[in-house]
């Protein structure tokens, strides 16, 4: 699964960003919706939030962009973004707008899960998987109740923190995974800090999925865009 901030560095590189991914095989991809306090984010994140705010990256922008991408690509896209949204449309109302876009779920790093039965209600009722968030600090009782309610698939976090810093998968990775798997029934995919090819092939027979966020971002930064593709294909290559 891949990431993109929508507006940044702007609408048409995004569109780019997505015919990489889809030339390269890319399964996932989160979309995020530019927010002005985005706290699991980290440098990278943070400064293409607010780019993409400065730029006037609207709500309607955004789902006419996720709309476009659904129609167009072959890969299953879901919403990542921060609470503040949601509740600023109303639960029923943002998740009508995922759904109508054509978008299969979300992940809002922010709403504690003893606060999310209203949204998740909402997009239970209309075929959206509530994607949550497990994490190395969760205690089993804790995991065993995020995994009691989840559905589509469970964001593990590699490690705490923000996004952006590289992860030594060797470092308690593979226990955490066994916690988390042993909480729930549904796929498992693995973020924060996974950057290489390497680190993909480290995944195998321990997630179901690897996530690249500010890794990819990157790329495209350092790379361009035959670059960018380049680097997505020696990724999804690890997981054949």
């Amino acid at each position: 699964m891949t990431h993109l901030v929508v507006g940044y560095p702007s609408l048409d590189a995004n569109w780019a960003m997505l015919e990489a991914m889809d030339s390269a095989g890319v399964d996932l991809v989160e979309l995020q919706m530019p927010f002005s306090e985005p706290i699991a984010d980290g440098p990278s994140f943070v400064k293409a939030n607010h780019e993409a705010i400065r730029a006037g990256t609207s709500w309607q922008d955004y789902f006419d962009f996720a709309a476009r991408a659904g129609e167009r690509f072959s890969f299953e896209i879901v919403f990542m973004g921060y609470y503040n949204s949601a509740f600023s449309m109303g639960a029923e109302r943002f998740c009508a707008r995922l759904s109508e876009a054509g978008m299969k779920g979300f992940i809002v790093p922010d709403l504690p899960h003893e606060e999310a039965t209203e949204l998740n209600d909402a997009a239970c009722g209309l075929g959206l998987a509530p994607i949550p968030i497990m994490t190395p600090t969760n205690s089993p009782a804790r995991l065993a109740e995020i995994g009691s309610k989840a559905s589509g698939f469970v964001y593990c976090a590699a490690r705490k923190g923000v996004t952006g810093r590289k992860t030594d998968l060797s470092l308690g990775v593979a226990a955490f995974l066994e916690r988390c798997r042993e909480a729930t029934s549904v796929p498992l995919g693995l973020g924060f800090g996974i950057r290489t090819a390497e680190d993909v092939r480290g995944l195998r027979n321990l997630a179901d999925i690897a996530i690249i966020g500010t890794a990819g971002l990157d790329a495209w930064q350092e790379r361009g865009p035959k670059g960018y593709q380049r680097y997505l294909e020696t990724l999804v290559a690890e997981t054949a």
